[in-house]
């Protein structure tokens, strides 16, 4: 039986549908283009599906301007193709994007723009999965769906009391590129992950006057601890030692370097780095500068808003300041529920997948999801593969021949 004929007899199932060859992959990002990219490779055929008018939308449209990887680039790497000789250490979010763009070329990922699913669920009848686009109620069948909308497609957006009533602008750091525009003034950043440290110091080297709310415990490390990275020290200690033991050891090095954090109002949990990320899938802030601007004052540290008032807040302890603006670095969620409908036992009900890393990127009836791990992109280049492995197998054997090698010119997945 030949690929049209593989087509042609499952693609009963549903009157106007149209049978995709291959899998579908749902989303365009890293995590999307990583998968395509791995079947690709392996000759499997895959329609990528893009809401967005571009690849890495988010990358694109929804980071600040300061933005780079936090991790060393070896650590970001999608598979198969390492990042071009003359990147730094640390990309830039435009390298990345480029990147990205490249990766596509080179994979002959096309992905479909435009094309917004609004629903996809499993047709037992036509054992496949129907996607159903938005605007015209396009229908799409194929074997397997691939869900790689990511962690992050949905901006958290927290309701404070009051919220309306607030004179100056509110903004997620979705919509933030720069601190120029906040020049002078003072603003209140609601988060202390990566992204508020990150926006906290841009606004403070923009003239602006930042304060940062923490309302829970937080793990700062240092980006590099002699030279090296802290990440990569950690991968490299954990090769050795238990999780406990590199956590010892990370805390060690980090009092030295940054001193007590707990003195600045950033109290570590009792749980340390490592195993926190593990149980939690909670990331260290890896400190780039923010913490020497806390420690002169430069960067005010504040417990948690209790309510928005007309110009300002009203802090948890009954404290009251005015702001000019309001910053939210809240991050994102999945927006997987709002879409998939048979995804009950792979996904929660908030969009996250069931069972933990490594072992949570395949679900049942041709189900995969990728870039779900909290393990950023290494978790993504992780997840890419398995399932490229697992869908070409099915693949040689759905459509009766051997695996094709195709002129992708890419390394073979079999050498990662």
């Amino acid at each position: 039986m030949d690929d049209g004929e593989a087509s042609a007899s499952q693609g009963q199932g549903r009157r106007g549908a149209a049978w995709v060859p291959g899998a579908i992959i749902v989303g365009a990002g890293p995590s999307g283009l990583a998968a395509a990219a791995c079947l690709a490779a392996r000759g499997v055929p895959a329609t990528v599906l893009e809401m967005a008018d571009s690849l890495a939308s988010t990358w694109r449209h929804r980071t600040y301007d300061r933005l780079t990887l936090h991790l060393p680039k070896r650590f970001c790497e999608l598979p198969l193709l390492p990042f071009p000789a003359g990147y730094p250490e640390y990309p830039s979010k435009d390298q990345f994007v480029a990147y990205m763009e490249g990766y596509a070329a080179a994979a002959g990922v096309a992905p479909r723009f435009g094309a917004r699913v609004e629903e996809a669920a499993f047709d037992a009848s036509a054992g496949a999965w129907a996607v159903r686009l938005a605007g015209g109620g396009e229908l799409l069948l194929a074997r397997w769906l691939v869900v790689a909308t990511g962690e992050n497609a949905v901006p958290r957006r927290p309701d404070f009391p009051g919220a309306r009533l607030f004179e100056g602008p509110v903004v997620h750091t979705c919509d933030y590129k720069s601190g120029e525009a906040f020049a002078g003034k003072k603003v209140l950043v609601v988060g202390c992950g990566n992204s508020g440290m990150e926006v906290s110091l841009d606004l403070c080297r923009h003239g602006a006057k930042p304060s940062l709310v923490v309302r829970n415990t937080v793990h700062v490390l240092p980006r590099e601890m002699l030279g090296l990275s802290t990440f990569g020290i950690a991968m490299a200690l954990l090769r050795l030692f238990s999780v406990a033991a590199v956590d010892r050891i990370l805390l060690a090095a980090a009092r030295l370097a940054l001193g007590d954090t707990g003195r600045l109002g950033l109290r570590r949990p009792k749980t340390g780095p490592m195993e926190l990320k593990n149980l939690t899938g909670r990331t260290p802030v890896l400190d780039v500068g923010t913490l020497g601007h806390i420690k002169t004052g430069k960067i005010k540290v504040v417990g948690a808003v209790k309510e928005v008032t007309q110009r300002g807040v009203r802090f948890a302890d009954g404290k009251e300041e005015q702001f000019d603006a309001i910053i939210l670095a809240t991050g994102y969620r999945s927006n997987v529920p709002s879409w998939l409908k048979d995804g009950g036992e792979v996904f929660t009900s908030q969009g996250m997948p069931r069972v933990p890393f490594p072992d949570g990127w395949r679900g049942k009836n041709g189900l995969y999801t990728v870039g779900f791990s909290q393990r950023g992109l290494l978790g993504a280049s992780s997840d890419a593969l398995n399932i490229a492995r697992d869908i070409h197998a099915q693949w040689k054997d759905m459509v009766g021949r051997p695996a094709c090698c195709n002129n992708v010119p890419l390394q073979s997945d079999e050498t990662v």
